[in-house]
Parts: structure tokens; C-alpha cells; sequence
């Protein structure tokens, strides 16, 4: 399935129906007073959270949607119907924006979680609410209200336990094709992967977290360098992030470095996530090679998704990142 995080769509809600001018006509009661039924009101638009959707692939070919308008009131002080709501799927971690102003609107990261966005005009009156003393036969009603209408921005940020995050060909790939289901494609190339991709780590019986693999960074990605602004967002939701600098790499303290230096540019609160280092390709790894420590406090895990080496203490060091983040919340 192709990914695509991001969309616009025009949205409307439905018009209220316009009130009735009707008079009660009645054997024996020739002349009796306005019984005119007011209209229905106009469908609303709500946006619903869906943890089953994975992708805004399908606004790209229906970018409009529009509400029911209201039944018009009729005789005998009879409501027109409302007009049918519309309610819109979208994956959860959405974020939704006015397109015109930026404001934001909602933030669905819930599933079956809803916002209204749009919301139907009123029904008009009938012409019994016009009856006075001295106006017994009213002949005016209400139209029905516009029913709210405005362009929406939708953009997905990933929800996942764990973020990969490292250069192009630093391993991301590979290592989550080892530790879960998730078959990215792969090879010896820059940008293989451009699309994120999930995957679903297991730990032990019972136990799991979901992975996310981030296309490479690079250096000025904060900037929109390379994939950088297309996908750094989605790094925004990952509670726990995975620095993977490749163990080929001549100055392995610059590139990490650099990594985080990228990360702090596109959104300071970053740094402040629990992070573990991870030193890959350990099976190709010069002779001599000596594991760094990167910054204090921050754990090195060297491994090889070719040999295993290293997997078991980085999904035990994982799993306990992901564990006390599930107690602070």
C-alpha cells in the first residue's frame, strides 16, 4: 500500500431546511391558525479516529464531502427530517488544521476517538412561531441556515513505541525486518526505505511494542535536506528513540552527533525523550574496533541483524524503556 501522511479536503455541512406556511384546514374550523412545521437541521461532518487505516492514501482521490441537507417543515406542525451526518475515517495520530488560518482543530490519536468539524445549519421556522394578536394569519417563514463549510490540512504522525532513527544505510531497515514481522524493502543503497514502516516487536509471552523505522536522516534535514521534513514528524510520537550509527562510519561520535543535533533543530522536546544508542553492522565492524560511548548515561548497544549479536540486549534494554513509560502514563 503506498503511504501518503498528508492531504487536504473541503468539507460541508448540510443546509437546514426552510419552515412551512401552512393553515389548519379542518371541517368546520374554516379559518384556523398557522400550523407551519419548521425545517430540519443540516447534517453535521465529524472526523473519527481508526486504528484499522494506516494511510491518507484515500483523500487523495476524494477530497470533497459533503453532509445532507434538512427536509423542508411541512403542514400540521410536521419537523422537516435532519439531513444525515458524515462521518470520516481517518488513522489515528491525524492532526487536523484549518487550512486557511493553521489553527488546529483536533489531534486524533484515539481510535473511535471524533471531533465535529462541521456543523449543519439550523432549520428555518414555520409560520406558527410568527402568530400575534395582531398578525393571526402570518404568511413568512424562515429559510434554513448555511451549514458550516471549510477546508481542512490532515497530517499523519506515526504512533509507535520505538523510533529508529540514523542515517541513510545505517541499518534501520534490516534491524526491524529481524525483530518483527515488517518487510521493508532493502539495499545497499541510500534511501531505500520512503516510506516509514511499522512493525510489531515481541518480547516475551504476552509482551510487545511497536517499532517504527523512519527514512534516513541527514545532515540540513531540519531544513527539508532530503526526506528530512516529510518524515522527521513522525518521531514526534514515538515515546523511546534508537540513534543507529553504523559501524563503518569513520567518525561514529561526529555522526551521532549530528543525529541529535538534527532532531533538537526540528523540535527541542526531542532530546528530552529516552533514547539508547545503537552501534550497527557490528559483523562487518573494523578489526580492532572499540564500542564508544556516545554521551553519559545513554546506553550503547552494539549489534549485527546478520550474526543476532546484540538483539537480545537491545530488546531487553527496549523493553525496559517501553515498561516505564507504560507506569508514567
Amino acid at each position: 500500500m503506498k503511504f501518503v501522511d498528508s492531504a487536504k479536503i473541503a468539507v460541508k455541512a448540510g443546509d437546514g431546511g426552510r419552515g412551512c406556511v401552512s393553515f389548519r384546514r379542518e371541517k368546520f374550523v374554516p379559518k384556523g391558525g398557522p400550523d407551519g412545521g419548521d425545517g430540519g437541521r443540516g447534517g453535521h461532518v465529524y472526523l473519527r479516529g481508526n486504528r484499522q487505516l494506516t494511510t491518507l492514501l484515500d483523500f487523495r482521490y476524494r477530497r470533497e464531502y459533503l453532509a445532507g441537507r434538512g427536509a423542508h417543515g411541512l403542514g400540521a406542525r410536521k419537523t422537516g427530517k435532519d439531513g444525515s451526518d458524515i462521518v470520516i475515517d481517518v488513522p489515528c495520530g491525524t492532526v487536523v488544521r484549518n487550512a486557511e488560518t493553521g489553527e488546529l482543530i483536533a489531534d486524533l490519536v484515539g481510535d473511535d476517538q471524533s471531533v465535529l468539524v462541521a456543523r449543519g445549519g439550523r432549520g428555518g421556522r414555520g409560520n406558527q412561531h410568527f402568530a400575534t394578536p395582531t398578525r393571526q394569519a402570518p404568511r413568512i417563514a424562515e429559510p434554513g441556515g448555511k451549514g458550516e463549510s471549510l477546508e481542512l490540512d490532515m497530517e499523519l504522525k506515526l504512533m509507535a513505541d520505538v523510533g529508529l532513527v540514523g542515517f541513510p544505510n545505517a541499518g534501520k531497515s534490516t534491524l526491524i525486518s529481524v525483530l518483527s514481522a515488517a518487510r521493508p524493502k532493502i539495499a545497499d543503497y541510500p534511501f531505500t526505505t520512503l516510506v516509514p514502516n511499522l512493525g510489531i516487536v515481541r518480547y516475551e509471552e504476552y509482551r510487545s511494542f511497536v517499532m517504527a523505522d523512519i527514512p534516513g536522516i541527514i545532515e540540513g534535514a531540519a531544513e527539508g535536506r532530503g526526506l528530512g521534513l516529510q518524515f522527521l514528524r513522525h518521531i514526534e510520537r514515538t515515546k523511546i528513540l534508537v540513534v543507529m550509527v553504523s559501524a563503518e562510519t569513520e567518525d561514529i561520535g561526529r555522526e551521532y552527533a549530528t543525529l541529535l543535533k538534527e532532531m533538537e533543530k526540528f523540535d527541542p522536546l526531542l532530546l528530552g525523550k529516552p533514547r539508547v544508542a545503537v552501534i550497527t553492522k557490528m559483523d562487518i565492524a573494523p578489526e580492532g574496533f572499540l564500542v564508544p560511548q556516545l554521551e553519559p548515561g545513554i546506553d550503547v548497544i552494539p549489534v549485527s541483524s546478520v550474526t543476532g549479536k546484540g538483539l537480545k540486549a537491545l530488546k531487553d534494554a527496549l523493553w525496559k524503556q517501553v515498561s516505564l513509560q507504560m507506569e508514567l502514563t
